[in-house]
């Protein structure tokens, strides 16, 4: 009688003990990047202390629920059942700050709950548009989603009100220096584990060095419970006005761009090729997080990179090593007193820390445009235009104040505006007869950069001239993908 086949490397279940040390590892890699979006979001809309530290429990509550439900699955209509860890996405940010500026939390919790069920709505579209999507696209949306938070982590380091005494004083600019300094350090002296927590570390000596400096007040930990869980809709019934919604909307598309890049990387890193089914199951997992965050004053989740980077370093790729994240995750979400801690951070501490991470995000935008080639096509003119136009909000924040307020919401995220000119500018030049002529005219005989075709099973192959999908051919042969490869974000 024939042994039954052995699961894939995916579907295994490592010892409990080394199960666990490893969904630690995933939480202790993400942990930072996931809690600065609700303190810079909670700093911009003048939230208190007590009201930043509801948001940090619910924003890992609702990661941990969403990266339980990408690990495991739901049914065959939830989920990719692959090692994914989620996030609170900077993506969504600026379009909040601005919708809370112009209609209050109310708002940005509804239109939040309503690009939820838009997400839910478009996930299988999506999935089936992705060659709209190539890494053209997804690469210039991710640098400037780096590029346009470097503000952020500079702000936190000298303060956000100009006026105050202690803005950008010798003190904090030490502070902020020192914890660079610890990261590098950690990075170049540390291997492992150790190597992996370096940011956590430096985070923590940060904030010891801060005490005797005046830069800390942890006087609300105390006070907070241990156990707890804020009450859906915290902020009063959810609001809808329209153009907040379409702006939140849009950022669901951003969130599906950054999402697919990282669910095809992990495919690869895995051995488990992502399908088109598979795609739609996890996008719509994101489309969850808008209705969690929405109802539970949270955030809307992606994947995570820098847990896909970690799963390429260790070779780990089970799945349940993830799931033992997501309920860490959870876990820390029902602890008030965690979250009241977390809030309390110094802010040139973690501005110091969201300064790398941000420009981490930057270089993995950088390294997808890689896979480009920018001297065919226009992709040059597509990548330059979008960048430029996404940064121009970034470096003159009154650009569009003349503009109507549904404008300003939309345009004035350099995120969102980074997006739909790639996106457009992607459709020109690749997807319509009008980059034949254009394209004939300047390479004569070269082809035109449009998308290129795909085999019968639709499944994407190597990058065209548009950074999506090219032929396969007698002179191509298909590179397979081999568990443990490290991905290309």
């Amino acid at each position: 009688m024939a042994a039954p086949p052995s699961p894939h490397p995916v579907d295994r279940r490592p010892p409990l003990g080394r199960l666990a040390a490893l969904g630690v590892q995933h939480v202790l890699i993400m942990y930072t990047g996931c809690v600065t979006v609700p303190l810079v979001f909670g700093a911009a809309a003048g939230l208190d202390p007590s009201a930043v530290a509801l948001l940090i429990n619910a924003d890992l509550l609702v990661a941990g629920l969403v990266t339980l439900v990408q690990s495991l699955g739901i049914g065959g209509i939830l989920g990719i059942r692959l090692p994914i860890v989620t996030g609170a996405t900077f993506a969504g940010v600026t379009p909040m700050i601005l919708i809370e500026e112009q209609y209050g939390m109310q708002a940005v919790y509804g239109a939040m709950l309503a690009a939820g069920f838009f997400g839910l709505l478009v996930a299988v579209p999506f999935a089936r548009l992705v060659r709209f999507f190539p890494p053209l696209v997804s690469g210039t949306v991710i640098t400037v989603i780096g590029l346009s938070l470097i503000g952020v982590a500079a702000g936190l380091i000298t303060g956000n009100d100009p006026d105050a005494a202690d803005h950008a004083s010798g003190p904090r600019l030490a502070l902020a220096a020192g914890v660079l300094l610890l990261i590098v350090l950690f990075a170049r002296f540390t291997r492992g584990f150790l190597g992996q927590i370096g940011i956590l570390l430096a985070l923590v000596g940060g904030t010891l060095a801060a005490i005797p400096m005046g830069l800390t007040d942890f006087s609300g930990v105390s006070g907070a419970d241990w156990l707890g869980l804020a009450a859906p809709f915290h902020f009063g019934a959810p609001q809808f006005p329209p153009t907040a919604v379409v702006a939140m909307c849009v950022v669901m598309l951003v969130i599906f761009t950054e999402s697919t890049a990282s669910m095809l990387a992990v495919g690869e890193a895995t051995g488990r090729p992502v399908t088109g089914g598979d795609l739609a199951r996890g996008l719509a997992a994101d489309g969850l997080s808008g209705v969690l965050g929405g109802t539970m004053n949270s955030f809307m989740d992606t994947v995570f990179t820098q847990n896909v980077g970690l799963i390429g370093m260790t070779r780990v790729v089970s799945r349940y090593v993830t799931a033992v994240a997501g309920g860490l995750l959870v876990a820390l979400g029902l602890v008030p007193r965690l979250g009241e801690l977390v809030a309390a951070l110094p802010g040139p501490v973690v501005g110091a820390a969201g300064l790398v991470l941000f420009a981490t995000v930057t270089m993995v935008g950088v390294n997808t445009l890689r896979r480009v080639d920018l001297d065919r096509g226009h992709n040059l003119t597509v990548a330059a235009v979008s960048l430029g136009v996404g940064l121009l909000p970034e470096v003159s924040h009154g650009i569009y104040d003349g503009f109507p307020s549904w404008a300003r919401i939309i345009l004035g995220s350099g995120i969102t505006s980074a997006a739909l000119t790639a996106f457009l500018l992607n459709l020109l030049f690749h997807h319509t007869g009008l980059a034949n002529g254009a394209e004939g005219s300047r390479q004569s005989g070269k082809p035109h950069g449009g998308p290129a075709p795909q085999g019968a099973s639709g499944e994407p192959g190597a990058e065209g001239a548009d950074g999506g999908p090219a032929p396969e051919g007698p002179g191509r042969t298909p590179r397979p993908a081999t568990p443990g490869s490290v991905p290309r974000p």
